[in-house]
């Protein structure tokens, strides 16, 4: 027994890095597979109300498609209503942003006595043009992975792909205990989805009022980034109060007004992430600080910017598969937050 139970934990050490290895070589597939059965998850209770109504599944996956083309539409018009917000603002800021980060440049050679190409100001030296082969090339990979998603959305609505099934087959041996887990990381993964979104709007609306009271700049441009950064747990506030207390700088004097801005943004982010967060989120959907900070760090090492959105989804339904085995219900405490 104890020789079996040592090659038990050496083929683990073998195949747990051989797994991940092959979702960061294969994240091309994987990653618009993930995503897509989260965005699956938040419609399948519509169309499960559409088939209990008799209406055919092609036309409820159609719906679904047409309410997913709504939501796309209306981020694609905030973006365009932000970008012209940009493009169409004073130059004035610019040069102002390239005085004081020269100002900044020059204190920081003096204090740690490290040189810069003096010919080109610092804004063109962090900004070159021969990176748009690399833009492009981003674009067109970023357009490959949105079509691979609603491609395994539609496989995932039309269950040609059934997540129960997929369970229940795997994981899973009990038809009874699959049923069960897939509805209960369906319940789960939808309000956390609702949840995060209410919450990013909101986070998002307060920022941008908070720019337009203290005349910050751009305010639709940093309401919408918040509302988008924020859907990474705990990282997103972070460079939300950063990269806007440092756009404010630019803007503002470093007085008691510069103060009060950055005061009212981190107030936003506690306020809602912090506070009201975790408490419509409730007590037993909790994760442990810890579990988050590895999980993001581990999820973005493998899967980039997507990987840090999908970190926590991904958690909780590994949570929920742990909780329905004895052996493994010891690891699902760990990943909580609360006592049991």
């Amino acid at each position: 027994m104890d020789k079996l139970r040592t090659t038990n934990i050496l083929l683990l050490v073998i195949v747990v890095p051989l797994v991940f290895y092959l979702l960061k070589i294969l994240s091309f597939i994987f990653i618009p597979l993930v995503f897509s059965m989260f965005i699956a998850l938040l419609f399948l209770p519509i169309m499960r109300w559409l088939g209990k109504k008799k209406i055919p599944k092609s036309i409820g996956i159609l719906v679904v498609i047409l309410l997913i083309a709504v939501g796309v539409k209306i981020g694609v018009e905030l973006i365009q209503i932000s970008s012209k917000e940009i493009l169409n603002s004073d130059s004035d800021f610019f040069t102002k942003a390239e005085t004081k980060i020269n100002d900044l440049y020059i204190l920081a050679q003096e204090t740690f006595g490290f040189e810069m190409d003096n010919k080109q100001n610092v804004l063109n030296q962090f900004v070159q043009k021969d990176n748009i082969g690399g833009t492009i090339d981003f674009v067109r990979k970023t357009l490959t992975m949105i079509l691979m998603t609603i491609f395994f959305v539609v496989l995932w609505l039309a269950e040609s792909i059934n997540i129960q099934k997929v369970l229940n087959s795997t994981i899973l041996k009990q038809r009874h205990t699959s049923v069960k887990t897939f509805f209960k990381i369906e319940k789960d993964l939808i309000k956390f989805i609702k949840v995060k979104f209410f919450i990013s709007l909101a986070t998002g609306i307060g920022t941008g009022l908070a720019c337009v009271f203290f005349d910050i700049s751009f305010p639709i441009f940093w309401g919408l980034f918040a509302f988008i950064i924020n859907f990474v747990q705990m990282v997103g506030s972070i460079i939300t109060v950063v990269l806007l207390a440092i756009f404010a700088f630019v803007e503002l004097e470093p007085t008691s007004t510069l103060f009060f801005f950055i005061l009212s943004i981190t107030g936003v982010q506690v306020l809602f992430g912090t506070i009201l967060e975790p408490i419509f989120m409730g007590k037993s959907f909790s994760l442990n600080v810890i579990t988050v900070l590895v999980m993001l760090m581990l999820w973005g090492f493998i899967w980039g910017v997507p990987g840090l959105i999908m970190a926590i989804p991904i958690t909780v339904c590994i949570k929920i598969i742990l909780d329905q085995f004895p052996e493994t219900k010891v690891l699902s405490n760990i990943l909580s937050a609360n006592k049991k």
